[in-house]
């Protein structure tokens, strides 16, 4: 059923908000240094092993990192681009802002903790990034390249997103860290934890947003 103009509004309002919540939950979690997320592990590995020994001097992480993002956009559009929308642009420009921007706020607060707060942002950081994903999700006005992943192939095979969260994460983590990536502590909280709570919390978020929708947009 095609959308009018206010139901995309409200949507994409929806999918800035768990943006904004996610990213706080990334940037805990960096702020927390005890290692990257996996998909980073894996961008960190790519990067390293394709500028070894001085080649493609050009690149940088974050540039590797919006190269593969778009590869994964493009496969999508290939096998089914209905799941690339708007919010996968939005996702894609927004995302390193917000971090900044939480970053400058709360790094004076929270960097060179002690290593029990440290694991403590580890832990809120991967619960609140897990939250704010599946409101994303759950927006249905796009979502992330590398949450996409996970997403598109429990839908298609009829997986749970919690065990293809885990498996997609270790997949990307194990990747990165045979081409060179530093994986930590963090990593590992990170794999295990993100995908049960994101699990937990898709049916949740995706009651509430529907009946939202349906109040605001009959």
């Amino acid at each position: 059923m095609k959308r009018s103009a206010k139901e995309w509004s409200l949507r994409v309002a929806i999918l800035m908000g768990g943006l904004v919540i996610a990213h706080l939950g990334v940037t805990l979690f960096l702020l927390s240094d005890l290692g990257s997320d996996p998909f980073n592990v894996f961008v960190q590995g790519l990067f390293r092993s394709l500028t070894e020994n001085g080649a493609l001097p050009f690149l940088s992480h974050g540039r590797t990192h919006v190269a593969i993002s778009l590869l994964i956009v493009a496969v999508l559009l290939f096998v089914d681009r209905s799941y690339v929308k708007i919010g996968t642009a939005l996702c894609m420009l927004f995302g390193g802002p917000i971090i900044d921007l939480f970053t400058r706020l709360l790094q004076p607060l929270l960097a060179g903790g002690s290593m029990p707060l440290r694991l403590l942002l580890t832990t809120a950081g991967c619960v609140i990034l897990a939250y704010g994903m599946t409101i994303v999700i759950r927006s249905d006005a796009g979502t992330g390249p590398n949450d996409l992943v996970a997403l598109v192939i429990s839908e298609k095979a009829g997986f749970r997103f919690s065990l293809t969260r885990v498996t997609v994460d270790a997949l990307f983590a194990l990747g990165g860290w045979l081409l060179g990536g530093t994986a930590g502590l963090g990593t590992l909280v990170c794999m295990f934890l993100v995908g049960p709570v994101a699990g937990f919390f898709l049916p949740v978020n995706g009651r509430w947003i529907e009946a939202l929708v349906r109040k605001l947009c009959p």
